[in-house]
C-alpha cells in the first residue's frame, strides 16, 4: 500500500515549441503544489518541449535550449519534487533519448529513459529516439517510484517484448508514474483508464496517469488524468479536454470510484468538446487574431463548422460567407442566414451567377458551345466559392475552414481547389452520421443549428434537383463500409455490407477511396477523432492496383 506521499497531478497545455512557456506551466504547477502541501508534482511526457515536436528535435539548438530550461527547474526544485517529461541529447547525432526527469533538492535526481516506441498511427518515436535497455526504480519520500511513460504501460493492448511494469515492480516500485502525451480520439478515455485499472490491479501497486491536454496540430489531447490505487480504485480524476490540478493523498481515508461508475461523455458531446479544443488552440498557439471564415451553404457540414467555430473562437470572430449560385435553394438561402442568427455570427451574401456565367462563356470557347457541361460546370462553382473564401482569408486575415466530412473526403465527394481550400478541415475525421449527433447534441438547449438544416436531403446543389444520394449511397450504408476499410483496414472482399445491399458496393467505395488519395494529399489539414484519420496515420500509396 501507499504510504502518507500527496500527489499532485498536473494537467497542462504546453505548445510545441514554447520552452520558456511550458516551463513557466511547471513552475506554476509545482508552485500550487507546494502550497498544497504535495510531496511530488507530476507532469507529462516531454512538457517542455510540447508533443509531438518532430523535426524540431533536429534542430540546431532546440534540444540544448530545452535543458537549458530543465536546469532552472532543477534549481528551483527544493520546495516540492518534480516529475516531469523531457528530452535528453544521445552521442549519436541527431538522436535523443525520452525520458522522465525526477527533480528534487536542487537538482536532477533520477532520468528513466521511455522503453516503448511507438511507430505506428501517427506515432513515428524511432525516427528520433533510442529506447531504455534497462529500467530501475527511484526513491522518495520513503517510496520506490517506477517512471514508465505512456507507452510503457500498454503492454497488455499491444504485443511488445518486453513489459517495462513487471520489470519496474520486481525492482521494487511501490508507485508507477506514468507521465503521458496520449492522444485522444473518440472512446480513448474509457479504453486508456480500463487498461490502466487492468495494469494497477495485476501488480498489485498504484499508478499515477498523468496527461497532456490541447491540440497540437491534428492531435488533440484530453487530459483526464488519475490515480488508481492497487485495487482498482480512481482517485482524482481530472476533466477532459481542459487543464486540471488536483492532490491525491492515497494515504488517507477518502474511497475511490469504480472505473464502471465513472460517467462517460456521449459520442457526440465527446466530438464536440474535443474538435472546439482543437480548433481553438490551433488558432491560439499559431495566434491567428481575426478568426475563422466559412462558406455557409445552408446544409449540415457548414452548420456545424460553424457551431464549433463559434464555440472555440467566440461568434464575434466567426464570418460566413454565403454564396448562392444558379442552383441553390431559396431555403438553403434562408438556413445560412438562420444559422448565423442563431449563432451570433456575422454572414455577408454575395452570389457568384455573375463569375459563374463568365466562366460558362470561357466554357464555349474551350469546348464549343453546349447547354451543359456537366461535371466542369458543377465543379467550377465550387472552386468560384473556394476563390471568394481564400479572397476574405487574404483581405482580412481570416482562416478558411474546411467544411467536408469523412464519409465525403472518403469518396472524393468534394471539389478540389473548391469545397477543400483552407487552413484547417474540422470534420475531416467525422463521419456524416456523427455530423448529425453533434448538431443535434448542439440543440440540446438551444436552438442553434435550424431544424430544416437537419431533416432535409442532404444536396451540393450544384445542379438541378441534385441530391447526394444520386452519386452515393445512402450515408448509413456508405459509413459502415468506410469504417470497415478505413479504421478496420480490411480488404472488399472481407467487408459486410448492410443487409439487402448489393455486395458490390463495398468494391465501388474501396475503389472510390483510394481513388481519391491524390484529392486528400492536397487538402487541409483534418483534426483526429478517430483511431485512423485522414493525415500521418493513414500513409497509403496513391498509385496501387490492390483492392482485396
Amino acid at each position: 500500500m501507499l504510504g502518507p506521499m500527496k500527489i499532485a497531478l498536473a494537467q497542462v497545455n504546453p505548445t510545441v515549441g514554447d520552452l520558456e512557456g511550458n516551463r513557466r506551466l511547471v513552475e506554476e504547477a509545482a508552485e500550487e503544489a507546494r502550497r498544497a502541501g504535495a510531496d511530488l508534482v507530476v507532469l507529462p511526457e516531454m512538457v517542455l518541449t510540447g508533443y509531438p515536436p518532430m523535426d524540431l528535435l533536429e534542430r540546431e539548438g532546440f534540444v540544448r535550449d530545452q535543458l537549458a530550461q530543465l536546469d532552472i527547474l532543477a534549481a528551483g526544485s527544493h520546495g516540492v519534487a518534480i516529475v516531469l517529461g523531457a528530452v535528453l541529447p544521445c552521442p549519436e547525432p541527431h538522436r535523443f533519448e525520452n525520458v522522465a526527469v525526477l527533480l528534487a533538492l536542487g537538482e536532477r535526481r533520477f532520468v528513466q529513459r521511455k522503453s516503448l516506441l511507438p511507430s505506428y498511427d501517427v506515432f513515428d518515436e524511432k525516427r528520433y529516439f533510442e529506447p531504455a535497455t534497462r529500467r530501475s526504480v527511484a526513491p522518495l519520500a520513503g517510496e520506490s517510484l517506477g517512471l514508465a511513460i505512456c507507452e510503457d504501460t500498454w503492454t497488455s493492448r499491444i504485443p511488445y517484448s518486453i513489459d517495462p511494469v513487471s520489470e519496474l515492480v520486481r525492482a521494487g516500485a511501490t508507485l508507477i508514474i506514468n507521465p503521458s502525451a496520449s492522444p485522444w480520439h473518440a472512446g480513448k478515455a474509457k479504453e486508456r483508464r480500463d487498461m490502466l485499472v487492468d495494469l494497477a490491479k495485476k501488480h498489485g501497486v498504484p499508478v499515477v496517469f498523468v496527461n497532456q491536454v490541447g491540440g497540437n496540430d491534428e492531435l488533440i489531447f484530453d487530459g483526464g488524468s488519475f490515480v488508481v490505487d492497487a485495487e482498482g480504485q480512481i482517485h482524482g480524476l481530472l476533466p477532459s479536454f481542459e487543464p486540471g490540478f488536483t492532490v491525491v493523498d492515497l494515504g488517507g481515508d477518502e474511497p475511490g470510484i469504480a472505473s464502471r461508475d465513472v460517467v462517460d461523455l456521449e459520442i457526440a458531446a465527446q466530438l464536440e468538446q474535443g474538435l472546439v479544443l482543437g480548433i481553438r488552440d490551433y488558432f491560439l498557439k499559431q495566434r491567428l487574431p481575426p478568426g475563422a471564415v466559412i462558406g455557409l451553404s445552408g446544409g449540415i457540414d457548414s452548420a456545424v463548422t460553424a457551431h464549433l467555430a463559434a464555440r472555440a473562437l467566440g461568434a464575434d470572430r466567426v464570418l460566413g460567407i454565403a454564396m448562392p449560385g444558379p442552383y441553390s435553394s431559396q431555403h438553403s438561402i434562408d438556413d445560412a442566414h438562420a444559422l448565423a442568427e442563431h449563432l451570433g455570427i456575422e454572414v455577408r451574401e454575395v452570389s457568384i451567377a455573375p463569375v459563374y456565367e463568365a466562366y460558362r462563356t470561357i466554357f464555349a470557347a474551350l469546348f464549343g458551345e453546349q447547354d451543359d457541361y456537366g461535371l466542369t460546370q458543377q465543379n467550377i462553382q465550387s472552386r468560384i466559392r473556394g476563390a471568394i473564401l481564400m479572397a476574405a482569408s487574404n483581405q482580412e486575415g481570416r482562416l478558411v475552414l474546411a467544411t467536408g466530412n469523412k464519409s465525403e473526403l472518403s469518396v472524393g465527394y468534394c471539389t478540389l481547389y473548391g469545397d477543400t481550400v483552407g487552413g484547417l478541415c474540422v470534420l475531416g475525421d467525422v463521419y456524416k452520421r456523427d455530423v448529425y449527433a453533434i448538431a443535434r447534441h448542439a440543440n440540446r438547449k438551444e436552438l442553434r443549428i435550424p431544424e430544416n438544416t437537419i431533416t432535409k436531403p442532404p444536396s451540393a446543389e450544384l445542379a438541378e434537383d441534385q441530391l447526394d444520394s444520386d452519386d452515393l449511397p445512402e450515408y448509413d450504408v456508405l459509413d459502415v463500409i468506410l469504417e470497415q476499410c478505413i479504421e478496420g483496414a480490411l480488404g472488399a472482399g472481407d467487408v459486410r455490407v448492410p443487409e439487402g445491399c448489393d455486395p458490390a458496393v463495398a468494391g465501388e467505395t474501396l475503389r472510390r477511396l483510394d481513388r481519391n488519395e491524390y484529392k486528400r494529399r492536397q487538402s487541409p489539414l483534418v483534426l483526429r477523432t478517430s483511431p485512423k484519420a485522414f493525415g500521418s496515420g493513414r500513409r497509403l500509396p496513391i498509385v496501387h492496383r490492390y483492392l482485396g
